[in-house]
Formats: structure tokens, C-alpha cells, sequence
């Protein structure tokens, strides 16, 4: 029996010592200081969010206004202000290099910002729509330009002269024609056909020698005329 109920003693809970009450004692406080910061991390977010609604109402109803450019701010204050942009139908960004810098602003849908002016401000730039269309229509100059240049160089390095017209006067036109026909562009190799490629004598020794054919031509056919 005595064995029996010294096993029921020493099974029971011992009362807390000093120091168990005292750690007891710290963690009830810890946790209400916990709580009591909570409650009030609540309050200041829900304060943030009527005061953003409010501006963000007095925004939309301000029709000289087409978008608001808001102080750097906190991750949270700009999730909640994101929040209410979208509730109240407009465009957010963010922009900003570094968390310290980051910044909310407001785009009315009618006036949502082109690619180019959200590029000038993730690089940091003020937004300035004459000098962006300045260089809207420099760009594109530069690029009639560049193409006009491309189309010169290739006019220049496979020329479609006429070189029926342009030796007509001296050769006659039947062998300009001739020359011409000699001369034809051979796609596969440029603008001179291969077998001319071989042939090292200038244009105007090569016309002597078409004139000088042409008048044998003509000589035989005289010498065959006058036999008949």
C-alpha cells in the first residue's frame, strides 16, 4: 500500500518552482505585446487604405489630372495602393531601383502610358512628349536613310546600264544590240557573265570587234550579191 501511494505522489505534478512562474510570467506579456502590435499594424494598414481611396477618388474625379506620381513608400503601402488602383479601375506601376527609391504611380485607363514613356521611367527619366516624338522622327529618318544608303550600294555594285542606248551612236544599232545581248547579267555570277569574266579586253576594244564583224557581214553579203 505504502509502495502504491508513493507512486500516485511522485506521478502528480510538482507546484511550479520561482523560476517556472517567472518564465510563465514573460511569455503571457510577450505574447500580449505581440498581439497588441498586431492590432495595431491592422489599424495603421486599414488607415492607409481609407486614406489612399480617398486620394485616389479625388484623382479620378479631377479631370485636368491624367496621372499622380506618388513619394517613395514601403512594399506593403505599395501592395495596398495597387490594391485600391485596381478595385478603382486605373493602371499602377512601380518603379524605382532599389526598395529605398521605389515609388507608386497612377495611369487613367484613357491615358495608359506607351512602352516608351514606362521605359523612360524604370530608367529613371522624366517623361517629355515632344522631345520622345523628336526622337521618334529621328529614328525613322536614320532608317530611310540606312535603307536608301543599302539600296545605292546595291545599285552600285550590279548597275543596269542599257548599253543599247549608250553605244548606239557609235556602233550602230544592231550591234549595240548585239553588245548588250554579250553583256546580259548572268544571275549565278553577277552582273558579267562567266565567260566574259575571261575576257580581259576593255568594252570599247570589244565594240571594235562586233563593228569590225558586222562589217565583214556586210562585205560578204555585197560580194555574194554581185556574184548572183
Amino acid at each position: 500500500m505504502a509502495d502504491l501511494l508513493g507512486s500516485i505522489l511522485n506521478s502528480m505534478e510538482k507546484p511550479p518552482t520561482v523560476g517556472d512562474q517567472e518564465s510563465r510570467r514573460k511569455a503571457r506579456e510577450q505574447a500580449a505585446r505581440l498581439k497588441k502590435m498586431e492590432e495595431e499594424e491592422k489599424r495603421k494598414k486599414a488607415e492607409f487604405r481609407k486614406k489612399m481611396e480617398k486620394e485616389v477618388s479625388d484623382f479620378i474625379q479631377d479631370s485636368s489630372q491624367q496621372k499622380r506620381k506618388y513619394n517613395p513608400m514601403g512594399k506593403i503601402e505599395r501592395s495596398i495602393l495597387h490594391d485600391v488602383a485596381e478595385v478603382a479601375g486605373l493602371t499602377s506601376f512601380s518603379f524605382g531601383e532599389d526598395e529605398e527609391s521605389r515609388y507608386v504611380m497612377l495611369f487613367k485607363k484613357e491615358f495608359a502610358p506607351s512602352d516608351e514613356e514606362l521605359e523612360a521611367y524604370r530608367k529613371g527619366e522624366e517623361w517629355d512628349p515632344k522631345l520622345a516624338e523628336q526622337r521618334r522622327r529621328l529614328k525613322e529618318q536614320a532608317a530611310l536613310e540606312e535603307a536608301a544608303s543599302a539600296q545605292t550600294e546595291k545599285t552600285q555594285a550590279c548597275p543596269n546600264s542599257n548599253y543599247r542606248d549608250k553605244y548606239s551612236h557609235l556602233i550602230g544599232t544592231s550591234a549595240a544590240k548585239d553588245a548588250a545581248h554579250t553583256l546580259e547579267a548572268n544571275r549565278a555570277y553577277g552582273c558579267v557573265p562567266v565567260a566574259n569574266k575571261r575576257d580581259t579586253r576593255s568594252i570599247e576594244e570589244a565594240m571594235n570587234a562586233i563593228r569590225a564583224k558586222k562589217r565583214q557581214k556586210r562585205e560578204n553579203d555585197t560580194a555574194l550579191g554581185s556574184s548572183s
